[in-house]
């Protein structure tokens, strides 16, 4: 099986063909967020965490849905992967990000991951090696905005905002106005890469 294509860096609206802009990714993550309230019942014990980057303010926009709807705060954080990822040797430039625990913390809680794009599955895998770190909850789920297939591990969400069948000559873009400046996906053809 051969490696997935190496990440390039696309330009926002520039690049490729838009797939959702952002009235359809406010729709996904209000549909998430009722998704994770009637699978929850009450957000009392909920912890969110955001897997870094585009996972922290998914995580956030998501937690501010649910506080909204039910008249009080969700616990809400962010999670960095780095050092547990299995590309490091391959990889090891990756500079490492903060993670932000709630101080309710996660022993016997429910937590979400939020990640924006699932491929692979080994950021997934990488994030449960890196919860153990800092607790036990009583259940781990996972809410993505995207779910572009291709999976490595046997990994599946249970909140997907849009399920996107891709080539693995594509690479899937996304944009959040929090980290830049505008909120869209993008389905990019990478260039020297045969369709499987």
């Amino acid at each position: 099986m051969s490696e997935p294509a190496p990440e390039r860096v696309f330009e926002p609206s520039v690049d490729g063909r838009i797939v959702l802009d952002a009235r359809d990714i406010s729709r996904a993550l209000t549909r998430i967020s009722h998704e994770i309230l009637e699978r929850n019942r009450d957000a009392e014990d909920l912890v969110l965490l955001g897997l870094h980057t585009r996972g922290v303010p998914l995580a956030r926009r998501i937690a501010a849905r649910i506080e909204t709807a039910e008249g009080h705060p969700v616990a809400h954080g962010a999670l960095d992967v780095t050092m547990y990822r299995d590309d490091l040797r391959t990889h090891p430039t990756r500079a490492p990000h903060h993670t932000e625990i709630p101080p309710v913390g996660i022993d016997g809680k429910t937590v979400v991951l939020v990640d924006d794009v699932l491929f692979s599955g080994r950021t997934v895998r990488a994030a449960l090696d890196a919860l153990a770190d800092y607790g036990r909850p009583a259940v781990v789920r996972l809410a993505v905005l995207v779910d572009r297939g291709h999976r490595q591990l046997p990994i599946r969400a249970d909140h997907v905002g849009k399920n996107l069948p891709t080539a693995r000559s594509e690479r899937v873009g996304l944009s959040l106005e929090e980290t830049d400046g505008i909120d869209e996906v993008r389905i990019v053809e990478l260039e020297g890469v045969t369709r499987a």
